[in-house]
């Protein structure tokens, strides 16, 4: 693995190139990405790609991309401008691309301004709440966890993030009329531990989860898309999103392994299943070489 950063006028984007370079890399390079999650997330993923360039990165401000524009909120078409950017300093392009979550979302945003940057995008679980049919509920339930942040700190936010992705169905009167979640009941302190900038729990990346998918660009773009959902997420939160999505583009999603986090290694504190993840992302991708 090679590290890099990119200087963009403000943001430097700190870059890793894993496996062969990119002029011996036989199927296309592979670029993979997360939000809020950083390139290290998917070292096992990766590790099951050795003859493709493996392409990570952290998003601007998040682990070692240090942002210079004085904001600390993550927007989809901004992060999508970034990695265009990245393609086209790495003179890459088209790249296959799987994306997890919030950069799922990313990744999405990509393909609508930039179609020509990617062959086939493989977008597991984005959590877009505009495409559900409860999606005023579902906004209501994430304010939750945001007020539940700013009110006890993180563990009570976590607590409250635990109990939104781990509804089944719609968020309906009963998801309301719970009690708030508690911390110990997931193992976690319930003491206040001060923090209130945590991209996942306060509102900062509520643009990812409020994104409004362009169906009509997407279905336009030379770029397969690929919407996935875990087989262990059925009902919840994301794989209703992913859902949703898929059928806004007049498909399926694509199912795979394990959970949300499914590509994941034993010691992430999240396990998935990366060796059965990875042999069905390639399934998906070698459907689309050459």
């Amino acid at each position: 693995m090679t590290e890099h950063v990119l200087a963009l006028p403000d943001a430097d984007l700190a870059y890793d190139l894993l496996g062969p370079a990119p002029a011996e890399s036989a199927p296309r390079p592979l670029l993979m990405i997360g939000q809020p999650m950083t390139a290290e997330g998917f070292a096992a993923l990766a590790a099951y790609f050795p003859d493709r360039t493996v392409i990570t990165y952290d998003p601007r401000g998040l682990g070692r991309s240090v942002r210079t524009d004085g904001r600390s909120d993550n927007s989809p078409t901004v992060q999508a401008e970034d990695l265009h950017a990245l393609l086209t300093a790495l003179q890459v392009g088209p790249v296959d691309l799987f994306a997890s979550s919030g950069g799922a979302v990313t990744a999405l945003a990509l393909v609508t301004a930039h179609p020509g940057d990617v062959t086939t995008l493989v977008a597991h679980e984005p959590p877009i709440i505009t495409v559900l049919p409860d999606a005023e509920a579902a906004a209501r339930a994430q304010a939750q966890v945001r007020d539940a942040y700013q009110a006890k700190g993180s563990f009570a936010g976590m607590a409250a993030f635990i109990a939104l992705t781990s509804w089944q169905g719609e968020f309906t009167d009963a998801y309301f009329a719970q009690p708030p979640a508690d911390p110990a009941m997931f193992g976690m302190p319930t003491e206040d531990d001060g923090t209130r900038d945590d991209p996942l729990l306060s509102d900062a990346s509520w643009a990812i989860t409020g994104y409004v998918p362009d169906a009509a660009a997407l279905r336009a773009a030379p770029t397969r898309v690929v919407i996935a959902v875990g087989e262990e997420s059925a009902g919840t939160f994301t794989a209703r999103t992913a859902e949703a999505t898929a059928a806004l583009l007049g498909s399926a999603p694509a199912v795979f392994p394990s959970h949300h986090g499914g590509f994941t290694s034993a010691d992430s504190g999240y396990p998935g299943q990366p060796e059965r993840f990875a042999h069905r992302l390639r399934e998906l991708l070698d459907e689309n070489q050459g």
